[in-house]
């Protein structure tokens, strides 16, 4: 590669650019990357939502430019670095220009564990080796500049933070194909037909795109609900407009008296806990002898825009309580939930309380569930003020909030992993999506309703209500975190950025009655689906708990496998599932509540097209329409 500089020539990738035909194609190509670029943008633009966003990053930016302004030492020595570094990679440059570089050798190192740079061209070839190093430079001099910015609130520093993250990861080489050493490989061996396919690709994800790009993770077709996911035998014995009730077959002879419910996040659909048969908790759980029931919630759309988190609520976990009297006639049930399942759970369990019915539930678990929102993590940066009112003038304008646009913002959390490498792989590298069952449900999203999701957004992450004494009103009433007596068991993960385990903790804080806190290993879904025969991961416990959660980790002793059998027997050894009082296995059916249909049933099987009344021919028109104006320009290029 060294010869090919010292002589004058670009690197071998560049040279099929001198062929008229893939010439011809890539303008082509290019030009359509545009259109749909172009057309996205203007599906965005006009939303409140994005514009709120918009302007708070423009305001994040100001804020910090006119801090920095403040600290002219820091940006010297910001630009003195980069200075340094610059001068280093020119010298490099000039000596492979003169054929004695030293290949391999990096002045400025990208992370060990950032896989965008993995290529060995980024090393070993000198065009490439300039390029990557003089992103790494730029992205080294981004960072230092907003970390130098200390006049800032931390609200404030952590919004400029991401903005300035967004950036500099959007502009990395390994995002563009002629600054990516394996995508020029691919398009000069395929003739550009990598690019030609990725931009069917493209097309077919805006078309299922709200606000943003939702870049397909999975091959879609490759699973099918009921079929090989969700596929733990039940029924559905119970339904309203909100909810179906699953009542999962048993597999042992006889059961524990005390029936469990699982309530799940309408945040996605409910089979992240029941994917594959070797992975599934609700299987797990009926293999252990409990009867499981389960809330399957509503996709909603713009006619159920007026429920309230009381709706949620009373139709959720509280009338699933009382069909499960009808199915087997127990009065109590132990709760089990998940993230804003798990809030939502607390709020129940507080209203019971306040209600005097509290022994409607023996015992509460909580699995990488938010109580207290004084740090939320970085999902912060999209709650504030600005933004939470442009997003309400959003949602009373549409009744829902689409839940493709939630899962847009959620991957922004992770950008490199869950948006840009799916970017290249699907539309530079042109390759088609591995099928895994995890992106699949990640992909399979949900609608949110305009009373709940605004409410929730301002209630419990702005103003962090529900750790007040009687902050939030539920139908009239009052509720108190520190009333709940009901024996309460928390399980979070060490690496989760959706519910940040030291936030989760401070929920363990407010009940009076007995708590454990559980820390999982790995992430928000690897570490609460973490079945024991895969032997991962870990957990930790401590009896005690300290105010803190640094201090809770502290005395915590790290224990092997996997936290479920820690909650069984939390479960068995405090009775709280009535071991003492088998009863023979009860069948869906067996009690006043006849099943309605086989699991999962109807609503977990909506997709958000369907709930939208989005029609497949005006689609198909629209995409015909567009691919015959892309084919006949490719066609073109090609001829």
């Amino acid at each position: 590669m060294a010869s090919e500089w010292s002589s004058g020539e670009w690197p071998s990738e560049w040279k099929a650019l001198a062929d008229p035909q893939l010439t011809a194609q890539l303008e082509a190509i290019g030009l359509e990357y545009q259109t749909l670029m172009g057309e996205m943008i203007e599906r965005i633009w006009p939303s409140e939502a994005a514009s709120a966003i918009y302007a708070d990053m423009q305001q994040s930016v100001r804020a910090g430019a006119e801090a920095l302004a403040g600290r002219p030492e820091a940006l010297y020595q910001a630009q003195l670095h980069a200075a340094e570094a610059q001068w280093q990679i020119w010298q490099q440059a000039m000596r492979d220009l003169a054929g004695d570089g030293d290949t391999g050798r990096l002045v400025v190192e990208p992370d060990p564990k950032d896989r965008r740079f993995k290529d060995d061209a980024w090393r070993q070839d000198p065009f490439y080796r300039f390029v990557l190093q003089q992103y790494l430079v730029f992205a080294q001099w981004v960072e230092s500049l907003v970390e130098s910015v200390d006049a800032l609130d931390d609200k404030q520093q952590q919004n400029l933070a991401f903005y300035a993250r967004q950036y500099v990861s959007a502009m990395s080489p390994s995002n563009f194909v002629t600054t990516n050493p394996e995508v020029m490989r691919i398009t000069r061996e395929t003739q550009g037909q990598n690019l030609v396919d990725g931009l069917k690709r493209l097309r077919d994800d805006l078309a299922n795109s709200a606000e943003g790009l939702n870049v397909a993770m999975t091959d879609r077709e490759a699973f099918h609900i009921g079929e090989n996911i969700a596929v733990t035998p039940g029924d559905v014995i119970y339904e309203n407009e909100l909810i179906q009730l699953i009542q999962y077959a048993p597999t042992t002879e006889q059961v524990f008296k005390t029936p469990l419910l699982v309530v799940p996040p309408w945040i996605n659909k409910y089979y992240i806990l029941d994917l594959r048969s070797d992975n599934s908790l609700m299987r797990w759980l009926v293999d252990q002898g409990h009867t499981v029931f389960l809330i399957s919630w509503r996709n909603p759309g713009p006619e159920q825009r007026d429920l309230t988190w009381a709706d949620y609520m009373q139709l959720g976990p509280i009338a699933a309580m009382g069909a499960i009297e009808q199915a087997c006639g127990e009065k109590s049930v132990n709760l089990m939930s998940y993230c804003v399942g798990g809030t939502l759970a607390a709020s129940t369990v507080a209203y019971l309380t306040s209600t005097r019915r509290a022994r409607k539930v023996r015992s509460v678990s909580y699995l990488a569930t938010l109580q207290d929102f004084r740090d939320p993590g970085e999902i912060g940066v999209f709650i504030n003020e600005p933004i939470l009112q442009g997003l309400e003038r959003q949602l009373e304008a549409d009744g829902y909030l689409d839940g493709r646009v939630m899962a847009f913002s959620f991957n922004l959390l992770r950008e490199n992993d869950l948006f840009w490498s799916f970017f290249v792989n699907n539309y530079l590298k042109g390759e088609t999506p591995a099928a895994f069952d995890l992106l699949y449900w990640n992909t399979d999203g949900t609608n949110l309703t305009a009373a709940t999701h605004g409410w929730y957004l301002r209630t419990m992450y702005l103003e962090n209500r529900l750790v007040e004494p009687g902050g939030i009103e539920l139908d009239g009433v009052r509720i108190d975190l520190r009333k709940i007596s009901t024996p309460s068991y928390f399980v979070s993960a060490r690496d989760d950025h959706i519910a940040k385990w030291n936030s989760t903790y401070y929920g363990t804080q407010y009940p009076k009655g007995p708590v454990t806190f559980v820390l999982g290993g790995s992430g928000h879904i690897a570490g609460i689906v973490n079945p024991p025969h895969k032997n991962k991961y870990g957990y930790w416990t401590n009896d005690e708990l300290p105010p803190t959660p640094e201090e809770w980790f502290a005395g915590a002793t790290h224990n092997e496998g996997s936290w479920w059998p820690h909650w069984q027997a939390w479960m068995v050894d405090n009775g709280y599932a009535n071991a003492s009082k088998k009863v023979p296995a009860r069948n869906p059916g067996d009690g006043e509540l006849k099943p309605i249909e086989p699991a999962p049933g109807r609503y977990v099987r909506q997709s958000i097209p369907q709930v939208l009344g989005m029609l497949a021919d005006a689609e198909a028109h629209d995409e015909d329409a567009v691919a015959e104006s892309s084919g006949a320009e490719l066609g073109q290029a090609t001829q």
